[in-house]
């Protein structure tokens, strides 16, 4: 009804029903002080606009004569923002953050042990000592500058590949060995799958199997810290496949219209497992989903670990400061397989992968930046890769030689009472295990009572 009427309201109200709608009312209102057809339109649809679209126009910009079609990307996708060029140069220096020698010691130091603890789990798992593993190849960059920009007490609502993080925070990989084989020691009591890792005492959230269930609830604990008042955001990370589910679009449009202190922070890695991102998407990627769900969003080199912490660090105040959640889109690649699963050479050459790991990863970006500044050294580098690996094996071999968790115990903690009906298949268990007990070796002596 806002395209052709004439100055007089009455001849507008025609078209309701009584009682006249509210947004009538401020249509009238609209009105007064207005002396021209062309102003009123635009002051018209400018109110109501604001008022029951939540659309607020530019002045002068209600209206256009272009019949326009627009796909978002006439002038090319969003460039990414970096501070290091490949070969470990500082190209940005207005952006440079003030790290010290031992800060960026302590961060080439996480991605190289995070990678080479991947490199021995995903050996052990070929091996048969594990049943699962999935690794960081190629995202330790995004993942550790995160954890390095974001505050001890943030909380991490993972995807799955973040175990850099918890290293950061102080989390033992004899801790990640034992959830891994299910050990008695494992906090999760045994019932996760391998590398679903989680730490209350480290504000990080239980690794969950299901795709994209982390961001609904990051929307939420995002929403209950801005409540409270609290000075401390959540940091939600997932992949441009998680981005797929619905539980993305509930999360972000969530966060973004209560205002909760949330970071999404997207991996781009280019894979869903065999599905490349071409296959997955249109439009400029995921950084084009935020602006559209009306949060701040910036694209990232997520190889450039030192535009990750930055970027990070300002998303970090910006949703402090507005209280308002931030969309970061870190374009990086997936260096390894989706998990011991996946081949991933049936759907890529490996000599795409070596390509990619050999010029682009961020380990080897960093590391010449701080061997040019002379931070480090490929000494340092192999110290690191053989302490790390000899921390793993033990571990290993420390959660192979422990108990695991009572199986019985896979009843407890849901009922305070256990129901009849589960009781029965309690005790059916039992006596499953005790008369097959050879076909279990791995469960031990005392894995039933």
């Amino acid at each position: 009804f806002f395209f052709g009427f004439d100055s007089q309201c009455p001849s507008l109200m025609m078209w309701f029903p009584r009682p006249w709608p509210r947004a009538c009312r401020h249509v009238r209102g609209a009105f007064r002080g207005v002396s021209t057809e062309e102003g009123l339109h635009s002051r018209v649809v400018a109110d109501v606009g604001a008022k029951a679209w939540n659309l607020h126009f530019a002045p002068g910009h209600v209206f256009t004569e272009d019949l326009d079609f627009r796909l978002g990307t006439e002038g090319g996708a969003t460039p990414l923002f970096r501070i290091l060029d490949l070969e470990g140069n500082v190209v940005n220096p207005n952006y440079m953050p003030d790290l010290t020698a031992d800060q960026c010691r302590n961060l080439m130091e996480n991605m190289v042990r995070s990678h080479m603890m991947d490199v021995t789990l995903f050996d052990a798992q070929r091996q048969g000592r594990l049943s699962f593993h999935m690794t960081q190849f190629g995202e330790e960059g995004v993942i550790t500058a995160a954890a390095a920009a974001l505050d001890a007490t943030d909380v991490v609502y993972a995807q799955y590949r973040e175990a850099g993080l918890l290293m950061w925070r102080g989390y033992p990989i004899k801790a990640m060995l034992a959830q891994c084989l299910g050990t008695h020691e494992d906090q999760g009591k045994g019932r996760q799958m391998p590398i679903h890792y989680g730490s209350p005492q480290l504000h990080f959230q239980t690794v969950s199997s299901p795709l994209a269930t982390q961001l609904p609830q990051a929307a939420g604990a995002g929403y209950a810290l801005k409540l409270e008042g609290q000075d401390r955001v959540v940091c939600c990370f997932f992949g441009e496949g998680a981005a797929s589910e619905g539980d993305c679009h509930a999360g972000m449009n969530f966060a973004a219209t209560l205002g909760g202190q949330t970071l999404f922070l997207c991996r781009n890695n280019g894979f869903a497992i065999s599905t490349p991102a071409a296959e997955q998407y249109k439009g400029d990627g995921i950084y084009a989903r935020g602006l559209g769900y009306g949060m701040r969003c910036i694209r990232v080199d997520g190889n450039d670990l030192l535009a990750c912490y930055v970027a990070v660090a300002k998303a970090r105040a910006l949703i402090l400061e507005h209280r308002a959640p931030v969309l970061l889109e870190a374009m990086t690649y997936r260096g390894g397989h989706h998990s011991t699963s996946d081949d991933s050479t049936r759907y890529r050459s490996k000599g795409e992968m070596d390509f990619w790991l050999q010029n682009l990863s961020p380990m080897r970006r960093f590391g010449k930046f701080c061997e040019l500044n002379g931070y480090w050294t490929q000494g340092d580098s192999e110290r690191v890769r053989q302490e790390t690996r000899s921390e793993v094996v033990a571990a290993l071999e420390d959660a192979e030689a422990q108990a695991k968790w009572p199986a019985d115990t896979l009843f407890d903690d849901v009922y305070h009472e256990l129901p009849p009906h589960l009781q029965q298949q309690k005790n059916e268990l039992v006596q499953h295990l005790q008369s097959y007990a050879s076909e279990y070796p791995s469960l031990g002596p005392g894995t039933a009572h």
